[in-house]
């Protein structure tokens, strides 16, 4: 199922979108982001446990990941009505409140089958987070299993070190010294 696509051009796509304002829709391609760094995961279902801590996380670090000249895009097989109902519906009521980025609806799981995180039985998402470059090059990907949430602080140092261009050991943070090729 899961396939590597790290160092190839990323799967092109596009999707419609539920805004983080939880009023409007949208819709968004790979190409909307050309020139930019793009932090693209996907999430298996809306309404459930663990897919809220990690979207109301990423959505708090919204403005660090722009800061580094990155954009957030979260997606699930989803519709965007149910995102739009979800985003609307509160946090205390297990609802996400408004968000700092987009949620995608990959309804005909096209876009999850191409990055190789469909779980055909289910039809939906593993738990896949995804780092493009600025030119539309696949620079990282993790899968995680769907009871297991995922690290916004590691999300960042991961594009950090992508964005440093040296050679970065293992729990490298910004700051630290990169290796030198002998």
């Amino acid at each position: 199922m899961a396939q590597t696509l790290v160092g190839k051009q990323a799967p092109d796509f596009t999707m419609e979108t539920a805004l983080g304002n939880g009023q409007e829709f949208g819709k968004v391609s790979l190409s909307d982001y050309k020139g930019k760094w793009l932090v693209l995961f996907f999430y298996p279902l809306d309404f459930t446990f663990v897919c809220p801590t990690e979207i109301t996380s990423m959505s708090a670090a919204a403005e660090t990941f722009k800061g580094l000249d990155a954009e957030i895009l979260g997606v699930s097989t989803d519709s965007i009505h149910s995102h739009r109902a979800w985003i609307n519906t509160p946090v205390e009521e297990n609802g996400l409140g408004k968000l700092n980025f987009p949620l995608a609806a990959d309804i005909h799981k096209t876009v999850a089958r191409d990055y190789g995180v469909l779980i055909e039985e289910e039809g939906i998402a593993l738990r896949g987070l995804f780092i493009i470059s600025p030119e539309g090059e696949l620079q990282y990907q993790v899968v995680n299993h769907n009871n297991i949430g995922r690290s916004v602080d590691e999300t960042l140092r991961v594009l950090q070190a992508l964005q440093s261009g040296g050679l970065c050991p293992m729990n490298w943070k910004p700051g630290d010294k990169h290796l030198v090729a002998k």
